[in-house]
C-alpha cells in the first residue's frame, strides 16, 4: 500500500470513529459510499493548489471536488490563462486536471450545504496537512471564500490570517505561512505556502459573482503554473 493509499485509509477510519453530518442520500443516490473521502483531484505534481470549503452534490456524483456550477468557472478560468482560449467541451477542460490540485478543507459534503463546524475540521485536518505537506509539489494555494482561507489561521501567528483578510487589499495580496504536519510514521515536517485569496464564486455571493472572472485572472497573472 503506498503511503497516499495509507493517508487516504487512515481519513476513513477518522470518519468511522464518530458520527459527524453527512449527506447521506446524495451518496446514496448515486449508489458511493457516504464514508470514502474524495480528498483531491488533479495532479499532485502540480505547482497550484485551489483550495475550496466541501463537497457539494456534483462533486460527490463525479468524484472530484471542484466540478459542479463555481468549480466549472474556476477550471475554465484557468484554462483561458492556460491555453489563452476558452474550452471546446467537458473532456478539454478537464485537462486542467494535469496541471492543478483541487482539495477541501474538508472530503465529505454536509447537509445542505452548511459548513462543517470547527470540530469536523478538526477531526480531518491532520490529513489536509499530510496532503499538503508530504503528497502536494507546489507553494501557490488560491482558497475560494472565507472559510477556505481561514482555515490556514493556525499557521500564522496569533490573528495574523484574521488581520490580513480584513485588509481592502486582500483579494491581490498574498500571505505566506508555513503549514506544518506528522504523518503516520510520526515523522514531522513542513511546507512554506503562498496564499492567494478570492471570494467563492457562487451565485448566492452577489457582492463578488460577477467580478469573479476577472478577479481569477488577476491573480493568474502573476503565478508560474
Amino acid at each position: 500500500m503506498s503511503e497516499l493509499e495509507t493517508l487516504i485509509r487512515h481519513l476513513r477510519q477518522a470518519a468511522e470513529r464518530e458520527p459527524f453530518p453527512l449527506d447521506t442520500p446524495i451518496y446514496e443516490s448515486v449508489q458511493k459510499d457516504p464514508l470514502e473521502p474524495i480528498l483531491f483531484g488533479g495532479t499532485l505534481k502540480s505547482q497550484l493548489c485551489f483550495f475550496g470549503r466541501d463537497l457539494g452534490a456534483d462533486e460527490v456524483r463525479q468524484g472530484q471536488p471542484l466540478i459542479g456550477a463555481a468549480g466549472r468557472m474556476v477550471r475554465e478560468g484557468f484554462f483561458q490563462a492556460w491555453q489563452g482560449r476558452r474550452s471546446n467541451n467537458q473532456a478539454e477542460l478537464q485537462r486542467v486536471c494535469e496541471r492543478l490540485l483541487l482539495t477541501n478543507t474538508v472530503p465529505y459534503k454536509p447537509p445542505e450545504n452548511k459548513a462543517y463546524s470547527v470540530k469536523v475540521k478538526q477531526r480531518f485536518r491532520p490529513f489536509i496537512e499530510q496532503l499538503l505537506v508530504f503528497h502536494w509539489q507546489g507553494k501557490q494555494i488560491i482558497t475560494l471564500g472565507t472559510e477556505a482561507f481561514k482555515w490556514f489561521a493556525p499557521y500564522g501567528q496569533p490573528g495574523e490570517v484574521d488581520e490580513f483578510f480584513q485588509g481592502g487589499d486582500r483579494f491581490q495580496s498574498s500571505l505566506e505561512l508555513a503549514i506544518i504536519a506528522k504523518n503516520a510514521q510520526g515523522k514531522t515536517d513542513q511546507r512554506r505556502i503562498k496564499l492567494m485569496p478570492l471570494p467563492h464564486p457562487s451565485p448566492l455571493n452577489k457582492r463578488y459573482y460577477a467580478q469573479f472572472p476577472q478577479m481569477l485572472q488577476q491573480r493568474l497573472a502573476d503565478i508560474a503554473f
